[in-house]
Order: structure tokens, then sequence, then C-alpha cells
């Protein structure tokens, strides 16, 4: 009987330029016992490797301003600028390339308390002197402003339409006032009835991009329709809150900045209670932002420092923070989500990178491969306690650390508290709230 068998030279075998014969791998689990034992060690390394490697801080913008920034907004249609305002009333832009303004004005008498870009390209200003329209890339710096509307105000915050050419501004009389700039027409006026609280932040939602949120002083979440000219819900929480802003990504999900040092994220469809809690920082938090891609979030606190979230988890991912930053009110991701900018209290706005260890320059594809490779396995053993550890564990602040400590400590005692009431009363009979029910005190439709 004739057998054919395929044969191949040894030289095919072999890489080029050698004579060295390439041996086969076998990769059958029982020929290799300490697999999982070297690939631990592995990710073990790599975890330590990153946080050796982490670097966030890369620098100021240009020398800051005068006074405190306390209002910041990026252009959607660039990766390269932002805009700033103080509280001294001048607005800046920034390149993020070169780090330094390359626009300014005196804008407002004080505070300047919104910014948002327009879609060709203007820069809309708010103040309780009103709101101004820009034109920081075809006009001279300390120009005059290229339009202005007074009535209805003083305004504490503004937002623009993603796609249409209008804009929305909350007001101290207890009401949206939304313009369309193609048209001089008196603004659509929406608010809650009999409502006369001043309404402190104001956001289009990014997809169903008809729906407006706001909050207000008397610590409620507001949600209207344009299309019908009315509210649709009004929620009211234990604290009040700094700031809303929808998920990019989903038009049901929206995250909100509270007082009680949380993050609250809310599915739209559903008030009854928070669909995630984010628990970390031991003062107000100022501002929160979704990314671009809507995977993650970015928060600016009164504790002096930032935080960034993963948007199913609880913990921060990781916090930013240096010894000359102050109180931070602003903090926002740049259009690719690489890098953070946060504006605090000195007047500094300072620019981070989104990951810590990450770096920006050209790689090989051998390092490129070689990081990939220690990333997928810090994922792998990421539940194994060392290497949770280690990626967990942040210099904090002595001050802030300190806060931790006694809040921990001061939450424990209610908790300990409220069981030995519910142990000793009629309470015990009824069903547990969890604690993102709690957050909820009333809603209204």
């Amino acid at each position: 009987m004739k057998i054919k068998a395929l044969t191949r030279a040894s030289s095919a075998q072999q890489a080029p330029g050698t004579d060295i014969q390439r041996a086969p791998r076998n990769l059958a689990p029982e020929i290799h016992p300490f697999e999982r034992a070297r690939e631990y060690q592995r990710a073990l390394n790599a975890v330590k490797l990153e946080r050796m490697f982490a670097k966030p801080f890369l620098g100021q913008l240009g020398s800051g301003h005068v006074q405190g920034v306390y209002s910041m907004c990026k252009n959607q249609s660039s990766l390269s600028t932002i805009a700033s305002g103080s509280g001294d009333g001048v607005v800046k832009v920034w390149s993020l390339t070169s780090r330094e303004e390359t626009w300014r004005t005196a804008a407002h008498s004080n505070i300047v308390k919104g910014l948002t870009f327009s879609n060709d390209n203007k820069l809309l200003s708010c103040g309780t002197d009103g709101v101004k329209l820009w034109d920081p890339y075809n006009s001279p710096s300390d120009s005059a402003p290229i339009a202005s509307w007074q009535e209805g105000g003083p305004y504490t915050s503004l937002s623009f339409h993603r796609s249409g050419n209008s804009f929305a501004a909350s007001s101290g009389a207890g009401c949206v006032n939304v313009w369309d700039l193609e048209h001089s027409t008196a603004p659509q006026k929406i608010q809650w009835p009999n409502f006369v609280d001043t309404i402190t932040d104001v956001c289009f939602n990014q997809v169903e991009t008809s729906v407006i949120a706001a909050t207000a002083a008397d610590r409620s979440i507001l949600l209207f329709d344009l299309r019908t000219n009315m509210p649709v819900i009004k929620t009211v929480l234990k604290f009040a809150s700094n700031r809303v802003v929808f998920n990019p990504m989903e038009a049901m999900n929206l995250a909100v900045a509270s007082e009680d040092h949380n993050i609250y994220v809310f599915d739209a469809r559903n008030f009854d209670k928070a669909q995630n809690i984010h628990k970390g920082h031991v003062a107000a938090v100022m501002d929160v932002e979704f990314s671009p891609t809507g995977e993650e979030l970015v928060s600016a606190s009164y504790d002096r420092s930032i935080r960034i979230w993963n948007r199913d988890k609880g913990q921060s991912r990781d916090v930013y923070h240096t010894k000359r930053m102050q109180r931070v009110f602003r903090a926002c991701w740049t259009m690719d989500s690489k890098y953070l900018l946060s504006g605090s209290d000195d007047g500094n706005i300072r620019l981070w990178r989104a990951n810590a260890s990450e770096r920006s320059g050209v790689k090989s594809a051998r390092q490129r491969q070689a990081l990939e490779y220690n990333q997928a396995l810090t994922e792998r053993y990421s539940h194994l306690p060392e290497i949770k550890r280690i990626r967990r564990h942040r210099h904090l602040p002595k001050v802030v650390k300190k806060a931790s400590e006694i809040k921990g400590e001061e939450l424990a005692a209610i908790k300990r508290r409220e069981e030995n009431e519910r142990k000793h009363s009629a309470k015990k009979f009824t069903k547990r709230k969890s604690e993102r029910e709690k957050a909820i005190l009333a809603k209204e439709q």
C-alpha cells in the first residue's frame, strides 16, 4: 500500500536570515502546569508598573485667570478648543495644543455663571447682567458682543441644542428660557406651575434633543419637553444638586452632582430610585460630566480633588489632586476622551491624562502588543486580593484622608442608630429601603 505524506523543507520553518530551525509549540495545558502562576506573576508586575508610571498631571493652561474658574465648556466640533469664565467676568478661549489663550474679553461685570459653544463656533456666556453672544474665531480680543439678551434674568446656566440653533438658559425667576438664534423672537418660557425658586442648572438631552433637565434651589430635578412646552416630572432629593448632565450615548440616563458628597445616576423613565450612586468625595460635588463615550464620568468637588468613575461602579477609578489646587468647581473631558480639564478656585485650568499611566507618543507594534497583553492580564486577575489592593490604592492628601475616616464613622453611627430604631419599633414590620431609594423624597408628575 502506497501512502503519500506531506513534506516541507526545513528552510520553510526557519526565520528569515537565520539557520535556526523553529520548534513547534504545543499549547496543551497538561504540558504547562505552571501557566496560571506565571500569568499571575506577570499581572502583578504589570499592575505595579502601571502605578509606578502613573503621572496624570500634564500642566496648566497659560497663566490661568486672576480669580477662580467657575464655568468652563468645550467646543463639540474641535479637539483643541475650550473656553473658561472666572469670578471677575473675564472669558478666555484656550488652545490645548499650545496651552495658551487665543482670545479673551471682559464679558460680564461679575461671575460668569455659564458658557457654551454653538454649532457654528460662536460662544455664549451668561451672568447676572444677561446672556451675550461672542465670535472668538473671527473677532479680536475685547470686542463687543454680537448680541445680548437681558430680559428674564439673572441667568445661572446655559446649554446648547446638539443639532439645532437654539439654546436654553436657566434663571433666578424659576423658569427656563429657550431662544432660537435664527429668529429674533421672544423666548419660549417653560416652568413648573407655581414654581418660584432659582433654577441653578440646565442641560439639553444629547439624543432626545427636545428634552431638557434642570436642577433647582429647592433640591428638585425637573424634566421639560419642548415639543409640548410642558414640564414632565419633578423629583425632590434629600440634598440640593449643583449639576445635571445627560449621558451622550443613552438618552434615558442622567447624572446629578449632589451636595451630600455623592453622584446619583438616574433613569429618566423611572425616578423611584437611583440607578447607581457614586461615593468617595468628602465634600460637595460641584460638577460632573459623562465622557463622550458615555462609559465614564469625571467629577469636581469642594474637597480639592477630581475623581474618575466607571459608569457601572460605585467607587472611583482614580483620584487626581495637587498641593496647590484649591476647591474645584469645573471639570470636563476632551472630545477624544483621552484628557481631562479642571478649573479651580485658585484661577488655574489644569490638564490631566484620563488614564494616569498612558503615554500619548508613537508606539512600536511590539510595545503596543505588550501593553495590551499586560492590560488583559490585569483585568483577568483583577479579582485577586493583592492585585485589587494595588490597583485601588491612592495617596490622598492628609485632610481628605482624615475627613474620609470621620465620614465613615459618622455613616456607621447613623446606620447603627437606624437599625436600633427599627429593632425596637413598628418599623421592623416594614420593608427596608435601599440606599438608592432613600435619596428620593418626593415625586410629582
